[in-house]
């Protein structure tokens, strides 16, 4: 793997979790990440999952969707038992998860954030995410991603 880890890779590393990595030339001029991955490594893309960081009654909360879907914020605020959902401020969502946009991945935040997977994903053996970068991916089961992410499943996809 070129380039150094992630705290996504750490995480992964450290608690032993199986994973493949996979990297690809990122185009800096791309932006739909997820649609670059998929194409870049050939995926199918209801198996390759977006990582966005939305703000839940005041607080932020994470939602993972495949990214051939949009994230439905009131199923979000739903899942965690709120109100009302909006996309978070980019600043706040790359402070928080000490990732840059592109690159955030569900694993190894800065802060611990609320995760919700998209209950589409438990029908995969695999699945693929970010791994903490443009340009590399993680591939692991759901099962893996929901238990490193404390994190809750819910149908979250549009």
């Amino acid at each position: 793997m070129a380039g150094k880890g992630t705290p996504a890779t750490a995480q992964l590393t450290r608690q032993k979790v199986p994973h493949t990595l996979h990297a690809y030339d990122h185009d800096p001029r791309t932006e739909s990440f997820g649609s670059e991955a998929v194409d870049a490594l050939g995926l199918d893309p209801a198996r390759v999952f977006k990582t966005l960081v939305a703000e839940v009654d005041g607080a932020l909360t994470v939602g993972v969707v495949p990214v051939t879907g949009q994230l439905d914020l009131k199923a979000l605020a739903a899942a965690v038992g709120k109100k009302k959902a909006k996309m978070a401020d980019a600043a706040a969502a790359q402070r928080a998860t000490g990732y840059v946009l592109g690159g955030i991945s569900p694993l190894g935040h800065r802060s611990k954030l609320p995760v919700v997977i998209d209950s589409s994903a438990e029908q995969f053996d695999t699945v693929y995410c970010s791994a903490g970068r443009r340009g590399l991916e993680v591939e692991l089961a759901p099962a893996d991603l929901i238990k490193l992410t404390n994190g809750t499943v819910s149908p979250l996809a549009r």
